[in-house]
């Protein structure tokens, strides 16, 4: 028996150590794949920590019993399942109770760690199950869901019995000062009348709106008008004066109170001045188809003004004829040209065409017997006067989208020169015809929207034009071949906005080589340039000139200017 039990110690040793051996050689397996678990719960933190060197000595001494047989097993959790699949066998002679897993079979092939481990997770899961975090959890969502965030009126602050309200108008509450409803007003209606209704066709008869019709005054004005334009000046030939003798000219003209007038009620959108030089005679035509009469000679000055209405739209052209001063030709947007007679007291009807606008005329016969009529569509009509009442009229296409004005050569007056929208065209008018014309030469030399085109008044050699890209340029048509150069180009403010009437740049018909324009400086003036675009004069009124003059005449054979603003005030400058 002694013997026996010795050779089963010697196994038990022998057994003992190789499983502390094998315990060594898996321990890296068992801390990689069966690791503690940290759980934090409620502020308290679980953790399952490896043991210690004491204990794994406790063990080892406590498994040397354990029955080397596999077998399976299982173990499952109230919360987690944890499966193991080793291959063992139940030990016939279990360990104690303190390393035997409560509720599990002995396993001999495990080692006291291990079971010691399953214990720990096992205690764990029960004290987890315990706590009914999950129940918990539903609870407060529950709870969470089911409270509303308490609404926060504003309360209302409670009107004072005695408080005084508002005052109200009595007018708006249609209440009398003594509190009786006003009656209700009557309900006007308001009828539909055209502001610019057509000036019946035919001849008009020449009655002032601003006097009777009765005047003596009126009466007197027409006689002395017809006789002054029967009186002639001397037809000599006009020499072209130095520009230093020009200078002093200039520097005598002079503005006063009794220059300065209202001719019409509405912005003047012409000018023209009569060429008498004993007496001065200034015509101008307004927006609003009104021409006004003003003569300088007869104090007070407002009984010198005389206004007619002989258009319903603006009135963009006006000329005294070259042939009989006595006649005032004036054109209009509403597609009527008239002249005004003196002599008969009565605005004839030239020619009419409600179907078009008329833009600007000019004479093409020194005898003022054929006109040269532009359209705003870009056609122009030739209208012969005489043989009125009859269709005089030749209607002519250009390659224009619009035209502004036109204006005849003084000398070659079968040159005409007509401006455009941007572009500036020479015509022959040998060579008009009924179908589009193509032009004889083109100035493409401009920018932005063009304002006007003027040849020079003595020869013709010069052209003027009015841009709104604040240019005035000037060009050399003394010889009318396939291009006219251009010669200078001068800066100038040629803005004026929406309410004034644009810059037209025009020739001093004295002066061959210098233009006259009005301008948007401060204080307010109208310039003189040279054609090589040196400045020349302004001429400046004080109190007296306080407006923009955008439209500005010249005399032809005086030392006249007058100029028009857009409220219907003339300004004249003279010796």
């Amino acid at each position: 028996m002694s013997g026996s039990r010795a050779e089963a110690e010697q196994k038990g040793g022998s057994r003992q150590r190789l499983q502390v051996n094998e315990y060594k050689e898996n321990q890296n397996i068992a801390d990689t794949s069966l690791r503690p678990v940290q759980t934090t719960v409620l502020g308290v933190t679980a953790k399952m920590e490896a043991t210690s060197s004491k204990e794994e000595s406790t063990l080892q001494k406590s498994s040397l019993d354990v029955h080397a047989e596999s077998n399976k097993w299982q173990y499952k959790s109230p919360s987690d399942t944890v499966v193991l699949s080793p291959d063992t066998e139940s030990s016939q002679e279990g360990d104690s109770d303190e390393d035997a897993t409560p509720g599990l079979d002995d396993f001999s092939e495990l080692s006291p760690y291990e079971r010691k481990r399953l214990k720990n997770i096992s205690e764990n899961a029960n004290f987890f199950a315990s706590l009914q975090l999950s129940e918990s959890a539903a609870r407060f969502r529950e709870m969470i869901k089911k409270r509303q965030p308490p609404e926060s009126k504003r309360k209302k602050p409670k009107k004072k019995e005695n408080e005084t309200g508002c005052r109200r108008s009595m007018r708006l509450l249609k209440v009398d000062p003594s509190g009786v409803p006003l009656p209700a007003a009557p309900i006007q209606t308001v009828l539909e009348v055209d502001e610019n209704p057509l000036i019946p066709p035919g001849p008009l008869e020449m009655t002032p709106e601003n006097q009777d019709d009765d005047n003596a005054l009126f009466k007197g004005f027409l006689q002395t008008w017809a006789e002054m334009s029967k009186t002639r000046s001397k037809n000599t030939e006009k020499e072209l004066s130095s520009i230093k003798s020009y200078k002093v000219h200039l520097n005598g003209m002079v503005i006063s109170e009794d220059t300065v007038c209202k001719v019409t009620r509405g912005s003047i959108s012409s000018m023209a001045i009569h060429p008498s030089e004993m007496r001065t005679l200034v015509a101008a035509g307004a927006k609003s188809g009104q021409v006004g009469l003003w003569d300088l000679t007869h104090q007070p000055k407002e009984d010198g003004v005389y206004l007619f209405q002989p258009h319903s739209q603006p009135v963009s052209c006006l000329y005294f004829s070259p042939a009989n001063p006595a006649h005032l030709l004036s054109l209009s947007y509403d597609g009527t040209l008239r002249c005004g007679d003196f002599s008969r007291a009565v605005f004839e009807e030239v020619y009419r065409d409600e179907t078009r606008s008329f833009s600007s005329f000019d004479f093409l016969t020194e005898d003022a017997s054929t006109l040269i009529v532009g359209h705003w569509d870009g056609s122009m009509s030739l209208v012969d006067r005489r043989t009125p009442g009859t269709s005089c009229e030749k209607l002519i296409k250009t390659s224009l989208s619009k035209i502004r004005t036109v204006h005849v050569h003084p000398v070659q007056r079968q040159y005409l020169i007509t401006a455009g929208l941007r572009d500036i065209h020479v015509y022959d008018a040998r060579c008009l015809n009924l179908s589009r014309n193509q032009p004889l030469i083109s100035l493409t030399e401009h920018t932005k929207s063009i304002a006007s085109a003027y040849f020079s008044p003595l020869t013709g050699n010069r052209v003027v034009t009015t841009c709104a890209d604040c240019k005035l340029r000037i060009f050399d048509s003394s010889c009318i071949s396939s291009k006219i150069p251009l010669l200078t180009t001068i800066r100038h403010n040629t803005i004026t906005g929406r309410w004034l009437t644009r810059f037209q740049a025009v020739w001093d018909p004295k002066q061959e080589d210098c233009i006259v324009v009005g301008s948007m400086a401060q204080p307010r003036l109208v310039e003189v340039f040279h054609e090589t675009g040196k400045w020349v004069h302004s001429f400046l009124g004080g109190e007296c000139l306080a407006s923009v003059c955008s439209i500005n005449a010249m005399h032809p054979t005086r030392y006249i200017l007058a100029g028009g603003n857009s409220s219907g005030r003339v300004h004249v400058f003279m010796n």
